[in-house]
């Protein structure tokens, strides 16, 4: 037997502040599954009650306060649940929680980086550097090869040409700069992951799903880029039945800057 699941990705830029449209996508979007990054709020001042209120009674809930975060919220049973710490800090950018059927989701929230693309300049980008780099040697290991698997979350990468509004003008800006393109490309290629949206939407067509507070008007400059991903283990690529980016969610009172990525699957029950 078959179930279709919708799962959802959406760096929020702190779940509280952002309650009201996380309600509103829940009703408009009908996630059974919700993985949040950029939570900025302490395991224990979780919003807790208001995701049990909206029918999601499983958690996997990994944050600190102010800073990063992630959590995964589920209508469906998570029979297990973790997360690791990635090139040498403790700063809740990785939950995991396992599923019936034999299904791994990965929620990861990548360092941003900083400004200057020199990691012997900047520390931030160092650390961007070293975290994709141990990620990609992590899912190269037998062990994290045997179960199907989603990856999703804010990767803090754009790397294709049509990622990014202009891909000569962006080379040399943190997020598309080819060092972090050819480490995203080494983790995609160790873990043999497939990327869900582009199986839809054709590489050639442009889709971003970040952009930034700076702009006076987001959409009519639409300089954006596609920094949230949903990759998915070859095993399932016939059961993925759909994938999108809610553009339309930036345009929602008091937004954060990255908008929702949806697929659908035919989930086994």
């Amino acid at each position: 037997m078959k179930q279709t699941v919708t799962l959802a990705s959406w760096n929020v830029n702190s779940v509280r502040l952002r309650l009201p449209l996380i309600e509103r996508l829940i009703q408009e979007a009908k996630p059974d599954i919700l993985c949040l990054q950029e939570t900025k709020v302490r395991d224990d001042l979780f919003p807790r009650d208001f995701f049990l209120n909206a029918g999601f009674p499983y958690a996997v809930i990994r944050g600190q306060k102010g800073y990063h975060g992630v959590a995964i919220l589920s209508r469906l049973p998570i029979v297990a649940t973790g997360g690791r710490e990635w090139a040498g800090r403790d700063d809740r950018r990785h939950a995991v929680a396992s599923f019936k059927g034999g299904i791994d989701l990965h929620n990861f929230y990548v360092p941003a980086g900083g400004d200057v693309p020199d990691p012997s300049k900047n520390p931030s980008f160092a650390h961007k550097l070293a975290f994709l780099e141990e990620m990609a040697a992590w899912f190269k290991k037998p062990k994290a090869k045997k179960r199907s698997a989603i990856l999703v979350g804010d990767l803090n990468v754009a790397p294709l040409a049509t990622d990014v509004w202009s891909h000569r003008q962006l080379l040399k800006v943190v997020s598309h700069t080819p060092a972090e393109v050819e480490r995203l490309a080494q983790l995609q290629a160790n873990g043999d992951w497939v990327d869900a949206v582009r199986q839809i939407v054709p590489e050639t067509e442009p889709l971003y799903s970040w952009w930034s507070y700076r702009a006076r008007d987001w959409a009519q400059s639409n300089r954006g880029r596609r920094l949230d991903h949903i990759w998915i283990t070859p095993s399932l690529k016939k059961r993925l039945r759909s994938a999108e980016i809610l553009k339309d969610v930036r345009g929602w009172e008091r937004p954060s800057d990255h908008v929702p990525v949806l697929a659908r699957f035919d989930w086994p029950k």
